[in-house]
């Protein structure tokens, strides 16, 4: 069975389980492993509806942005499909019921992230089926269903969708606009820095000093140098950094005057394969460890927008 990324939009129970008990039935009747990555209301729903069947199929959250950052839920599809090939039909089966999250930045990471499942999964063995529940999701959300899927669900017909888009086209040109907090003063600012090790420790002290919890304060840092040593390495001089913050968010753009844009889905798998002793991982981290992140080319260069929640 070749790769399948379908989309069904939804807007009642009954068009709930329409498309997901037959589809949940075929996969367990062929053996499949059978996974589900949904809110605790439609596992309830669907589980009542499976009755016995239930205890066949398995539940993680971190399959998709329910439960983490894109690249830890590419990756946990990753393992997922491991088992599925060692055991059973050797194929995956995953229903999704998509919540990207309340705001604009938040929609933007799920599109890019339902976007780039086109791209990594290939020909693997696995069938995914996401639903849309127009009762809760924002127009913009459903709307992008149809450029991010190529199959379309409607009960047990699925058909090929005309206005999917390729992630090479459809991420870049999805909208960047500003953060608002970028539109007050920065907290810090430097131009044209003159030595990695100079930058990563004046963003360390900065982002501790705005920052509550240790361990978030190393996160975000580990990434932000990770972004300032690719400008370093890979761009040109000038570099530079600015960040902002106010009670809810920080905001890191680094900038560098040399970089020009790749492939949109890089950051979403390590540059280099599982060996990280190889490097290629300055986007990756930084899609794992802060919540937004922004590739914004200009003529001038390039520079990387970061974006978190001060939790």
């Amino acid at each position: 069975m070749s790769s399948a990324h379908a989309a069904a939009v939804v807007g009642s129970e009954a068009e709930l389980l329409a498309v997901a008990l037959p589809f949940l039935d075929a996969g367990l009747q062929a053996g499949d492993l059978v996974a589900l990555t949904c809110p605790p209301e439609t596992v309830a729903l669907i589980s009542r509806e499976l009755g016995e069947r239930v205890h066949a199929v398995e539940f993680d959250t971190r399959l998709s942005l329910l439960g983490a950052r894109a690249p830890d839920a590419l990756s946990t599809c990753s393992r997922y499909l491991e088992r599925a090939t060692s055991a059973g039909s050797g194929r995956l089966r995953i229903l999704a019921d998509v919540d990207f999250g309340s705001e604009a930045a938040d929609w933007r990471e799920g599109q890019r992230f339902e976007s780039v499942f086109n791209r990594l999964t290939g020909d693997a063995p696995v069938s995914c089926v996401c639903m849309y529940d127009s009762r809760r999701l924002p127009a913009p959300v459903v709307e992008s269903a149809g450029h991010t899927h190529p199959v379309l669900v409607q009960g047990q017909s699925w058909t090929a969708n005309p206005a999917f888009r390729d992630p090479s086209s459809y991420i870049p040109s999805l909208p960047l606009p500003r953060e608002p907090v970028e539109d007050g003063d920065p907290v810090f600012a430097v131009d044209d820095a003159r030595t990695l090790a100079g930058l990563r420790h004046q963003l360390g002290a900065v982002i501790a000093s705005l920052v509550p919890g240790k361990e978030l304060q190393e996160d975000l840092h580990l990434a932000a140098s990770e972004i300032a040593a690719n400008a370093f390495r890979h761009g040109a001089r000038p570099v530079s950094a600015r960040v902002w913050a106010d009670a809810e968010r920080i905001v890191c753009v680094i900038s560098d005057a040399g970089t020009s844009y790749g492939d949109p889905i890089s950051g979403f798998v390590p540059a280099h394969g599982p060996d990280l002793s190889a490097g290629g991982m300055g986007l990756w981290l930084a899609r794992k460890l802060w919540d937004h992140v922004d590739v914004l080319p200009s003529p001038a260069g390039l520079s990387v927008r970061l974006s978190t929640r001060l939790r």
